[in-house]
């Protein structure tokens, strides 16, 4: 047990002791449950209390701010979002002590339950989008310069230091086309409360999947008010699962439906499919240049390896919207001269052959 996971256990039996939860003969050892992209970490408690445990989090306060988190959950929270409930905060220490969700993922369970699953979070999508903002947090703007900052990730990280391109004026001009064609769809949209990161690692199946569940809702302490089609691109072109023309234009069609019937929009600024669909493609394209950008990051900054097998499916999703929209024909015939290539020369992302 690292210094920190010692401090965290004994915050948690003082935060027990003062909400009257401790138990004589509580056994203060936090088992952990996972970490995530960022420096936090997750531990589960022993049972305080018969059939209930809790969550105790790491998050060190000089590379991680959760007054973000504890603003936003205890705000959703109100609103019948599905968060964990914060029991208790030490901003100073960085640890934080949450009402524990389980460990039913929807990633692993989406084989056999895909459409009920989605279903469910279309819905607690549509109502996080219309959650208020907490009253003491303002959910930062998804700008222009934000949006441009997380594509700008792709040449920095995916192009030049994975790939070991040369990106030339050319291409940069070619590249901040693209992107101002994509900062400007994302603004043009509706604006609504945004998860940014909403998809089957960070939504889970709490109850029973046969007989009724609620989505549990994790990770959401980026949120911010952005385009209205960020989140359901997320969950419908995950990173880390992908489905048929079919099933996607199913959902979309589901969400769309959800998002008239609770008014996401004035009636006299609803779109009309085509322009909803270029929407969804054009928002996916910026997510996932972003996102190619970060999986290479997290290798090449953070040693976390396990994000490179994510990127071939990823870099499809945006090369598909390429390959169906005029304005990026430019751009997707560079792709393929270029960085495809660039691609299957690079032993990062080649996949081991078997022993």
């Amino acid at each position: 047990m690292d210094h920190r996971q010692a401090a965290l256990s004994e915050w948690v039996v003082a935060q027990l002791q003062q909400l009257g939860l401790y138990q004589k003969g509580f056994d203060a050892a936090l088992a952990s449950v996972s970490g995530d992209a960022s420096f936090r970490r997750y531990f589960r408690t022993t049972e305080v209390s018969p059939g209930c445990s809790l969550i105790a989090v790491d998050a060190p306060a000089d590379k991680e701010d959760s007054r973000p988190f504890v603003a936003i959950a205890r705000a959703w929270l109100n609103n019948g979002v599905h968060v964990p409930e914060v029991l208790a905060a030490d901003f100073e220490q960085g640890f934080m002590l949450l009402s524990d969700l389980g460990d039913t993922l929807y990633l692993p369970l989406l084989t056999k339950h895909a459409d009920t699953l989605y279903q469910a979070a279309l819905t607690e999508l549509v109502n996080i989008q219309q959650s208020a903002a907490p009253h003491d947090y303002v959910l930062p703007a998804y700008g222009a310069s934000k949006l441009r900052e997380e594509m700008m990730l792709c040449p920095d990280w995916f192009f030049t230091q994975l790939l070991g391109l040369q990106l030339s004026e050319t291409d940069l001009v070619r590249l901040n086309s693209v992107f101002d064609r994509l900062v400007d769809s994302a603004l043009a949209q509706p604006q609504v409360s945004v998860h940014r990161d909403y998809h089957s690692r960070n939504l889970m199946v709490v109850g029973d999947i046969e007989s009724g569940f609620d989505v549990g809702v994790l990770d959401f302490q980026d949120a911010v008010v952005g385009p209205v089609t960020y989140d359901v691109v997320s969950l419908l072109r995950d990173c880390y699962v992908s489905w048929t023309d079919e099933n996607e234009e199913k959902w979309l069609g589901d969400y769309l439906q959800l998002a008239l019937i609770n008014n996401l929009w004035p009636h006299n600024q609803v779109p009309d499919y085509d322009t909803f669909k270029c929407w969804f493609d054009w928002m996916g394209l910026q997510r996932h240049i972003k996102c190619v950008g970060i999986f290479s990051r997290l290798y090449l900054r953070d040693g976390k390896s396990g994000y490179l097998k994510d990127i071939p499916r990823t870099f499809a999703y945006l090369k598909k919207v390429c390959e169906q929209y005029s304005e990026f024909a430019e751009f997707n015939h560079w792709l393929d001269e270029v960085v495809v290539p660039a691609m299957q020369d690079c032993e990062a992302l080649t996949p081991a052959a078997p022993a």
